[in-house]
């Protein structure tokens, strides 16, 4: 759970302004999970290079997870025509297992002036930092994972995207968004447009937001722990029913986000027998949100350590019991709900 060295998240801002001080890279790699800002980025470096658009002659898009270095050396060797740069993106493509990538590294590593390649990711891809090849490209290019932000830069956010639809938001209106719906922006946006609709002040409350933002699973198991904590049982048992009805997620997902949540109350709790703080909850949960560590301190005071750990254990073995003996997993995950609940009712006896 615990985690090493703290990563110092990406500054968009800085990032942007760099690029228009400092004129485009030759070689540039974008990924990580917050795809929104990965692609404002990309239209901003695209303005820079290559301002008549992608329809233009100096415009080149490869996509799929190979690429062919014959392919990208007639593309990079391209003039540009009627402009200053060529714009070559390459979206897509699987760094790690790359065929050519012997054929590729001396072409990264000596890219004319006159262009500018841009290695696109999706949201799920982590490169791999022990290869020759991503190393060639962090040496040579300029590296920026685009990871979620901060507590305090994600409601400035969500506040100007309301703004813009003449809303103002609560700031915890705004915390229970993030907590219900995520701290992606591209998950954030239809929802906060769906909410500015329903609104009919000019206020968004934390109503308006429970009665139209989308639940994601992991907000909806975090509220059937608390339930669990606050010995309501029957809220907690409906939660799950409606978890299980609405047959988005595979059981065992929800088992594995249920056995997460009792990891992090089991950290939470540990944090409050040690007086720990909410800076250990963060640090040993991921959690980057001090409101949600807070969230956390407090279901894990319905419980006790040995409660949690047993619950952590109970949710490792039905995980081996679905993935290895088959039957209903829904049953699995109802039973193993009633076994946590039923360890909550003993530590209170």
């Amino acid at each position: 759970m615990a985690k090493g060295k703290e990563e110092s998240k990406l500054n968009f801002k800085l990032e942007l302004q760099k690029l228009i001080n400092e004129g485009p890279r030759r070689l540039y790699l974008l990924w990580g999970k917050e795809d929104y800002l990965r692609e404002q980025y990309l239209i901003r470096l695209k303005a820079q290079v290559i301002p008549e658009g992608e329809s233009g002659f100096n415009y080149r898009r490869f996509d799929g997870p190979e690429i062919s270095a014959a392919a990208l050396r007639e593309a990079i060797d391209a003039m540009p025509f009627l402009s200053d740069r060529t714009f070559l993106e390459l979206r897509d493509p699987d760094l790690n297992r790359l065929k050519e990538a012997q054929e590729i590294m001396p072409l990264l590593e000596d890219i004319p002036d006159y262009c500018t390649i841009c290695i696109v990711l999706n949201a799920e891809y982590e490169p791999d930092g022990r290869l020759k090849l991503i190393k060639t490209i962090r040496e040579k290019g300029c590296d920026l994972k685009f990871s979620q932000q901060g507590q305090g830069a994600l409601i400035d956010w969500i506040s100007r995207r309301f703004a813009a639809h003449g809303k103002r938001i609560e700031f915890e209106a705004a915390q229970r968004l993030i907590f219900i719906s995520g701290d992606l922006m591209n998950r954030l946006i239809p929802e906060i447009e769906k909410i500015a609709a329903y609104t009919a002040g000019d206020k968004v409350s934390v109503s308006e937001v429970e009665a139209v933002a989308h639940h994601i699973p992991e907000a909806q198991i975090f509220t059937l722990t608390d339930y669990l904590a606050e010995r309501r049982y029957n809220a907690a048992m409906n939660t799950l029913a409606e978890l299980l009805a609405e047959n988005e997620y595979e059981p065992i997902f929800l088992l594995a986000v249920l056995g997460n949540q009792m990891r992090r109350l089991y950290a939470a709790r540990l944090a409050i027998e040690k007086e720990l703080g909410t800076k250990f909850v963060m640090d040993a949960c991921g959690v980057k949100f001090d409101f949600l560590a807070r969230k956390l301190l407090n279901a894990a005071r319905g419980f006790s350590l040995d409660q949690l750990r047993a619950a952590v254990e109970l949710c490792a073995e039905t995980d081996l019991k679905m993935k290895s003996g088959g039957g209903d997993g829904r049953e699995y995950v109802k039973n193993a709900v009633l076994a946590i609940a039923s360890g909550a009712t003993d530590a209170a006896c």
